[in-house]
């Protein structure tokens, strides 16, 4: 079997893509692109990568490069990752998507136009404790389902992004959407998509940022469950992504950085949780390369396609819309 080229654009996120490439066996590393010259040399230089350059285009021109990465900030990703598809490349993503609705539905007509696969990096899909934890729902362990909450806690006081992009006042980013996207899709992934949303904010403490930076968002969703996703990007906390799933028959509360996640059945003798052992790998981006490797080549179905990303891109709007209008906002599906 002919090993698959790989190319990252964007080395800060891109650089964990890049270790997933070279350390899998169907796959070369071809190209790496990233505007940073320091971090390109250090990283080619690593990886034994001949081919390095800061434009993305010179990148997409190399024939022998059949599968890219881009890992760039969130408002390159519509123009990389269709380039990327029209060179005739297989395209993973970085979350979010994309930013806004339109390019939602401009990057869903290129992904659907193109023979090439294209898939979201939802990495919260790929944390051990909550793969155990949909495994565990999915077999009816805790019963029918009916209210579900995560969140995102993360405080951004020092990760503004290369350049402070993350808190560029023209190039808006939206904190529920940017970062939120993870426990907005972990809790779709569950649970199923949401058909309303209504949400509050504030802005208390990132004060020279140019968004609010607390938001509490309630779903209702389209199976009947109800839940919520809070997002703090100026909270003084470490990080944290704990979930709590409350089923008919019992509960599991799970994150993704401790090393178990707690359920609780009604089988059980004692009114009380107990530890299942997990492994903790919070930002699992091998686990996702891998996926995306065995979809390539036909191993697996592609889940995570330009329409699913979408829809947790439209999720994440709709609650930002409802915490700026004062009213229930519905939420755009993306069905075919």
């Amino acid at each position: 079997m002919d090993k698959l080229g790989a190319g990252v654009i964007g080395l800060r996120m891109g650089g964990e893509h890049l270790y997933a490439y070279a350390n899998h066996p169907e796959v070369e590393v071809k190209g790496i692109c990233d505007t940073d010259e320091e971090k390109l040399k250090e990283l080619a230089e690593k990886y034994n990568v001949k081919f390095i350059t800061q434009d993305y285009k010179e990148l997409l021109d190399k024939k022998d490069i059949d599968i890219v990465s881009v890992a760039t900030p969130d408002y390159l990703h519509a123009e990389q990752s269709i380039a990327a598809l029209k060179s005739g490349k297989h395209v993973l993503c970085e979350k979010p998507m994309v930013p806004t609705l339109e390019d939602c539905q401009t990057i869903i007509e290129a992904a659907e136009k193109s023979e090439c696969k294209f898939m979201v990096g939802q990495i919260c899909r790929f944390a051990p404790g909550f793969q155990m934890t949909k495994k565990l729902i999915d077999e009816g362990r805790i019963g029918e389902l009916f209210y579900v909450e995560s969140e995102y806690a993360h405080d951004y006081r020092k990760v503004g992004g290369v350049g402070g992009w993350r808190k560029d006042p023209v190039k808006i980013r939206e904190p529920f959407l940017g970062g939120g996207c993870h426990a907005v899709d972990l809790v779709r992934w569950i649970a199923g998509d949401v058909e309303e949303t209504f949400a509050y904010a504030n802005h208390r403490v990132l004060t020279d940022w140019p968004v609010d930076d607390c938001t509490i968002a309630a779903f209702k969703f389209k199976s009947g469950v109800i839940g919520k996703v809070f997002v703090s990007i100026g909270c003084k906390r470490p990080y944290t992504m704990r979930s709590v799933f409350y089923g008919s028959k019992g509960t599991i509360i799970s994150d993704n950085t401790t090393p178990h996640i707690k359920i609780y059945d009604t089988g059980m003798e004692k009114l009380e949780f107990v530890d299942i052992p997990v492994d903790i790998a919070s930002h699992n981006v091998r686990a996702e390369v891998n996926e995306f490797i065995d979809c390539i080549r036909g191993r697996n179905p592609l889940l995570m396609d330009a329409r699913e990303g979408a829809r947790t891109v439209a999720t994440c709007l709709a609650a930002v819309e409802s915490s700026k209008s004062g009213i229930r906002c519905q939420v755009l599906t993306y069905d075919k």
